[in-house]
């Protein structure tokens, strides 16, 4: 699968900030580009484009006949300067050859009009490429591992470019090649589509492996998500919020290694499950690290609710003290109600039940 804006990107790309000058004047006008001089002399004037290459980037006819084509699809004004600021080759070329075609294939995939829209002007580079050599067989690479056409173009609206970016064949070669699943990579497109289409994948992924992460197991896939979504500012900040509340720098790795997921809790999560479970409750912070899948949960909805019942059943001894503290929280709520309440109902029920429909920190 070739990437061919890649060929024309040394070409192409010098000209956008001048050219982004240029659509900034002429999409403020009522007619966008309708004779040789306006856009012509916008370019020599105020771009620095010499009169020959002016005249070789704009000619008129084509440009209105690209204009004029994307606005009949729905494209807004402000979604054509993006678009032809991107790619400004598309002004030169035959819109019913080198575009139509493209936007037919999504919608036979099942693309509606706003889809199709978002995707072009999400990555417009996608116009430039071979529909049958770069298109169709990146269509294709995605759908091996999505269960239905609809999957597969949900995955492109979320990520245009892993339809048209030539390192997501390449990276899903890499993922194979190291061990990932079949399973593995579909939950890559799935959930974080984008990292597939990145030159650095390499790296991460070794990065992962360098944490002692086994490649075949499901936590490598969202240890590469993680990695790839949490920017280092973001990454220290939340192993910081783990060392304010007791873990170790070695605690806070080995989370990461069984449960990756945990790097991609919001900070704010992480601090308000730790100062509740550490801070109000004063319970042992390394219980989370045997636990991290509590992170996930609803503070308001399960933790404290279910950790004031625990509290209770431990003051008044009804519960040992040596008792997993980990083991409510996993429960369905059918389970949580027989063990923790229901048992104790002749003479704590009511202030039990109480406390399990208390959403206070």
């Amino acid at each position: 699968m070739m990437y061919i804006s890649r060929l024309g990107r040394a070409t192409v790309y010098p000209f956008a900030s001048a050219i982004q000058k240029c659509h900034l004047f002429l999409f403020q006008r009522s007619h966008l580009i309708s004779t040789t001089s306006q856009p012509v002399s916008c370019l020599t004037d105020k771009c620095e484009f010499s009169q020959e290459s002016a005249l070789k980037l704009f000619r008129p006819s084509k440009a209105d006949s690209i204009i004029a084509f994307f606005r009949i699809h729905g494209f807004s004004d402000s979604q054509i300067t993006k678009i032809t600021t991107r790619v400004p080759a598309l002004l030169r070329c035959n819109p019913n050859k080198r575009i139509l075609p493209k936007l037919q294939f999504l919608a036979s995939k099942g693309a509606s009009n706003s889809d199709i829209l978002r995707i072009v002007t999400g990555y417009p580079e996608l116009l430039l490429l071979g529909l049958k050599n770069s298109i169709v067989p990146a269509f294709d690479l995605i759908r091996r591992f999505l269960p239905s056409d609809k999957k597969t173009m949900n995955c492109v609206i979320s990520s245009p470019a892993s339809i048209g970016h030539f390192y997501v064949s390449k990276n899903v070669k890499l993922l194979l090649d190291e061990g990932l699943t079949h399973s593995h990579i579909k939950r890559l497109f799935q959930c974080r589509p984008s990292i597939l289409s990145t030159s650095t994948l390499w790296k991460t992924v070794a990065e992962v492996k360098k944490l002692g992460i086994d490649p075949s197991l499901m936590n490598f896939s969202v240890a590469l998500m993680a990695k790839k979504a949490v920017a280092k500012s973001g990454w220290d900040a939340k192993v910081e919020a783990c060392k304010t509340w007791g873990w170790s720098e070695e605690q806070f790795s080995d989370v990461f290694r069984k449960h990756a997921q945990f790097m991609l809790r919001s900070e704010k999560k992480i601090i308000a499950v730790m100062s509740f479970w550490v801070g109000k409750l004063g319970w042992d912070p390394s219980v989370l690290c045997v636990a991290p899948v509590i992170f996930g949960l609803s503070l308001e909805k399960r933790i404290v609710p279910r950790a004031l019942v625990v509290q209770y059943l431990l003051s008044k001894g009804l519960m040992k003290k040596d008792a997993s503290l980990a083991t409510p929280f996993y429960l369905t709520d059918k389970k949580f109600l027989e063990r923790y309440v229901t048992r104790f109902e002749k003479h704590h029920s009511s202030q039990l039940l109480k406390l399990l429909h208390s959403k206070t920190c």
